[in-house]
């Protein structure tokens, strides 16, 4: 099993950035998948989840700003992130979404990119 996040990189606040995660090693399109982040100080969170069949969640605190897609035929899931503020720097994983538990013991996971938000 491989996921692997691109598109981390150093936005300003207000800015958009568009996370990618290839995944290979399972059978994608059966599994829920989220992202979830590491915030500096905190533990992890989920951010975004999407479900087999294309259902959505998301945390009060992106709802509106971040938005979470799947493409089954190319096994990649996306994180599109507009209005992105300071409080989203953190290390971004791609993750099968779990959404009673975030833990990196439970599921399968990348390893990470890093965004950060700074003026």
């Amino acid at each position: 099993v491989q996921l692997v996040e691109s598109g981390g990189d150093l936005v300003q606040p207000g800015g958009s950035l568009r996370l990618s995660c290839a995944a290979s090693g399972f059978s994608f399109s059966n599994y829920p998948m989220g992202w979830a982040r590491q915030v500096p100080g905190k533990g992890l969170e989920w951010v975004s989840g999407i479900y087999s069949d294309f259902n959505t969640y998301y945390p009060d605190s992106v709802k509106g700003r971040f938005t979470i897609s799947r493409d089954n035929a190319k096994n990649t899931v996306y994180l599109q992130m507009n209005d992105l503020k300071p409080e989203d720097t953190g290390v971004y994983y791609c993750a099968t979404f779990t959404p009673a538990v975030v833990a990196f013991a439970v599921g399968y996971w990348g390893q990470g990119t890093q965004v950060t938000v700074s003026s």
